[in-house]
This record gives C-alpha cells, structure tokens and sequence, in this order.
C-alpha cells in the first residue's frame, strides 16, 4: 500500500518539526530554530499609477482622434451640400436632369 502526501494546506499553516529531530535536540541541548517566512509587502498606490495615467492619456487620445474626425466628415458633408444646391440641376442628354439638392 503506498502513501501519498496530504494536500498543501490553504494559508500559512503552522510550522512542522519531525518529533525524532525535537526529542534528540531536548535530549542534547541545542535550540530549535522555527524560521517563518513573512508575507511580502502589499503593492503601493504608486505601482498602479503610471499604468492608469497610461491608460487614461490613451482613451482621451483616441476619443480626441475620433471628435476630429467626425467634424471633418461633417464639414465635409455640409460643403459638398452648399455646393449642390449651388450648382443647380444637373442636365444629360435630351431633358433628363437630376436634382442634387432640395430648395427651401
């Protein structure tokens, strides 16, 4: 029958001295020494602000972009209706005309 090893514990568990390792150190005197490994440090404000400001000059960036190029599609569009209704009817042929824009 063979032995399998318990599953590791969640958290820190306490820490393990075999009994034959503490019963010989009692017997000749020595110190045991139980070393525990400290948690480390919590993450700063610090560390996750260059990322945000990163992030955030890059969405008013690309909102900017987006503005831009809709003001430039819209100048766009009212020019090109100005010109047409400028210009008038457009005549091909023998009496076939095509109006580009409506008069108000």
């Amino acid at each position: 029958m063979r032995r399998y090893p318990p599953p590791p514990m969640p958290g820190i568990a306490a820490p393990h001295i075999p009994a034959e390792v503490y019963q010989q150190a009692e017997r000749e005197g020595r110190p045991i020494v139980v070393v525990h490994t400290t948690l480390p440090a919590p993450r700063s404000a610090r560390t996750y602000l260059m990322p945000l400001a990163v992030g955030i000059a890059a969405a008013l960036g690309a909102m900017g972009t987006i503005a831009a190029a809709l003001a430039l599609f819209q100048f766009a569009v009212h020019t090109a209706a100005l010109v047409a209704g400028a210009i008038g009817p457009i005549g091909i042929g023998s009496g076939i005309t095509l109006k580009l824009a409506r008069s108000k």
